[in-house]
């Protein structure tokens, strides 16, 4: 694979993994955000399906530690454990009424819910600073390595 390809392909997800928590701070801060588009697994963001993916080819580069990789899907297991909790605020709707989800009547939202989402995504805004450091990190590496090491990966 070319490094430019590479390259790119790490940018995009980093990119969707920035719009994956921009789409949690509009959640929080009242926007009406379809829960889709705020996947809670882990693998279905746009970021983990490249990481479980092309990524893991990055795990055979000599100046990449398999550390790096490991610390990058901790802290990304991390964000999806944090806005699993902010999930439950806005769209669990087991605390709804029949009549609410049959009407699709938007879910009420207390003030301490709210300010407890705060506090969540404030947490989840860390980890995410942390995961693009690591981010920003192996794309260094990957810039770092020749041309002719990454055709093999």
């Amino acid at each position: 694979m070319k490094k430019n390809e590479i390259l790119t392909q790490l940018r995009t997800a980093k990119a969707a993994h920035i719009n994956w928590v921009q789409r949690a701070k509009l959640l929080i801060s009242g926007f009406e955000i379809d829960k889709e588009s705020i996947p809670v697994n882990s693998t279905q963001c746009r970021f983990g399906k490249w990481f479980y993916a092309d990524a893991q080819r990055l795990n055979g580069l000599r100046n990449n530690p398999l550390e790096c990789m490991a610390d990058i899907e901790q802290l990304h297991f991390q964000l999806h454990d944090i806005y699993m909790d902010i999930y439950k605020i806005f769209y669990d709707t087991q605390t709804q009424g029949f009549f609410s989800k049959l009407f699709g009547k938007k879910k009420s939202i207390s003030t301490n819910n709210k300010e407890l989402a705060k506090d969540y995504y404030n947490s989840m805004e860390e980890v995410s600073k942390h995961l693009i450091e690591h981010i920003n990190r192996m794309e260094r590496r990957i810039v770092a390595v020749p041309e002719s090491e990454l055709l093999d990966i």
